[in-house]
């Protein structure tokens, strides 16, 4: 069963595909009878069909390409491989069989001469020696990859059975039936042709009203009617998205360990939305894959890269960020060689593709495509937030309370700054409010941190910490709306690459470091307020290196307003540039 229609380039071209598939099928299934005898076909040999999985099969083991294996310096893999001069002879001379060395090893009963050499468990048979003569006979044809030559017009066979055959592809169908010595079945019932047309085109069964309206239509075109009423159906945008869904790797849970609930189902109508507003293919997959790049994207081309982000994804503590976030890249960019182009690009990854005209260095050339999205490669256990980058989708009504909720903030936020400009005015005048009064203090006079070790001080007794030592805090739990100060004095011999100095973080099992901070990275001082890193997350850093073999005083103050400018560091009493 094929069905098509005209001027609907994404919804049914692919359904043409199916035929040998279904081909195929029918035969396995035995609804296909075959005929008695098996006629021999007189068709010319077809090197993609015929040769080239001889080759690949047992040939290119020893002297296909890979280097490391080669044998003699023989390549089966290339053209140029296998008509080389090979000394005075050559495994392969078009239109000659005698002078094809590839014949006489084949063909040859001594055992320490005969190809494939009987111990690798590969060999000929009668059959196969004789594509492989016809082959060279015929004028050794050589083709590339059928799946990267251009797509060329084909004549149409010859009607043998004008009465079976309905449409061009009807005859391409028993043009290979009869060369395999099949004849068709007898036509199904019109119950039954519902039935498979339904179960093809939606994935449900036709309903009793439909079989009835069927089964009672006599108009000549009432099949076409049924094919056009299915493929205009929702349930048919659904039945196509599920395959989709399939080859992008779906799944509503991001599939490690904990398994969380992954909220993406919203590109999921994306997807039945598309299919059923006939969006072009290319389009289609344009938007997947770039969507956020196009110019003025709105919500819609955003929510459609989502295809890029349906990985699995980590959150066990445990875990390296950066290995699993290269493994994003990398589903990423076999997602996409799959679903799309049609390859397998695994296996170049590691190396040349063996297989495949793919090399590393294409790999991850494509790889780079993909690797330029500032994610982390862990997600927050505690906020079961989705990983960034994230996109709001707010119903029309949200929307509106959103815009109501941030003109309110925007006032709230002009009485506060009044506010404090006249309680800043009113203090200048009378003297009457001093500086805050600190709700800790902490000092290493009594105790030292477990593991460290008590040298002379800023001020005092200070603490040599290695970065495996605790100083533990009763205090620290503030909100992202508490403005607060945290003091301390440091001294460091050398520039680390990152080291932390103080942080407080949700909970030990986090992954997604929600918290605050204060790091030294490449010798800069960096205090941040995390959600979750990196999208939803404030950090400030020193232009300037911070000072070495001298104690120094560092503060961290924030005035909750869940800004970047709000953040402010200090060395020395002096405000740093960030």
């Amino acid at each position: 069963m094929i069905v098509s229609r005209q001027n609907n380039s994404m919804r049914y071209g692919g359904w043409v595909r199916l035929g040998a598939l279904f081909v195929a099928w029918l035969a396995a299934s035995g609804v296909l009878q075959a005929e008695e005898s098996h006629p021999e076909s007189k068709e010319p040999i077809d090197f993609s069909r015929d040769i080239r999985p001889l080759l690949s099969d047992r040939c290119f083991h020893c002297h296909g390409p890979d280097a490391g294996q080669r044998q003699a310096d023989l390549r089966f893999d290339t053209q140029e491989g296998a008509f080389a001069d090979l000394g005075g002879y050559r495994a392969v001379e078009p239109g000659d069989i005698a002078a094809s060395e590839l014949i006489a090893r084949i063909t040859s009963s001594d055992t320490d001469v005969r190809m494939p050499p009987p111990e690798s468990d590969r060999s000929l048979s009668p059959a196969e020696i004789e594509k492989f003569k016809r082959w060279i006979a015929e004028g050794a044809a050589w083709e590339g990859h059928w799946a990267f030559q251009p797509i060329a017009a084909t004549d149409i066979p010859r009607e043998n059975n004008p009465l079976w055959i309905r449409n061009p592809i009807d005859a391409f169908v028993l043009d290979r039936l009869e060369a395999e010595g099949f004849a068709p079945a007898r036509p199904i019932d019109r119950a039954g042709l519902l039935r498979r047309v339904s179960l093809s085109l939606t994935g449900l069964p036709p309903t009793l009203e439909q079989l009835d309206r069927f089964l009672s239509d006599t108009d000549p075109d009432a099949y076409e009617k049924v094919v056009d009423q299915l493929l205009d159906s929702t349930r048919f945008a659904e039945r196509v998205t599920s395959i989709w869904l399939d080859a992008a790797r779906y799944s509503d849970t991001y599939g490690y360990q904990v398994d969380r609930d992954r909220y993406v189902w919203p590109w999921r109508d994306w997807v039945i939305d598309a299919i059923n507003a006939n969006v072009p293919y290319d389009e289609f997959i344009h938007q997947q894959l770039a969507g956020d790049l196009l110019p003025d994207a709105g919500p819609s081309q955003i929510l459609a890269t989502t295809f890029n982000r349906l990985h699995p994804q980590k959150t066990e503590g445990g875990s390296v960020p950066e290995e699993f976030r290269t493994q994003y890249v990398a589903d990423r960019l076999e997602t996409v060689s799959t679903a799309v182009m049609g390859l397998t690009m695994e296996c170049c990854r590691c190396h040349d593709h063996k297989y495949d005209p793919i090399s590393q260095r294409e790999y991850y050339q494509l790889f780079a495509f993909f690797n330029n999205i500032d994610e982390a490669g862990l997600y927050s256990y505690s906020t079961q937030s989705v990983p960034t980058p994230t996109l709001n989708l707010p119903t029309d009504a949200q929307r509106q309370a959103m815009a109501t909720a941030a003109e309110r903030v925007t006032r709230a936020e002009a009485d506060l700054v009044a506010v404090a400009d006249r309680e800043k005015s009113g203090a200048s005048r009378h003297h009457t409010k001093g500086p805050p009064v600190p709700i800790a203090s902490l000092d290493f006079e009594q105790e030292l941190p477990r593991g460290g070790t008590a040298v002379d001080g800023f001020r005092g007794r200070g603490a040599a910490i290695s970065g495996d030592d605790e100083v533990g805090t009763p205090i620290g739990d503030f909100r992202r709306y508490d403005g607060f100060t945290i003091a301390l004095a440091m001294r460091a011999r050398e520039y680390p690459e990152r080291a932390v100095i103080f942080h407080r973080s949700l909970g030990w099992t986090d992954a997604g470091s929600r918290g605050y901070e204060l790091l030294v990275e490449d010798g800069r001082l960096s205090a941040a307020l995390v959600h979750f890193w990196p999208g939803n997350a404030i950090r400030i850093r020193t232009q300037e290196k911070m000072p070495l073999d001298r104690w120094f005083h560092v503060a961290v103050s924030y005035n909750g307003s869940s800004r970047a400018e709000g953040l402010a560091l200090y060395i020395d009493g002096q405000k740093c540039e960030v």
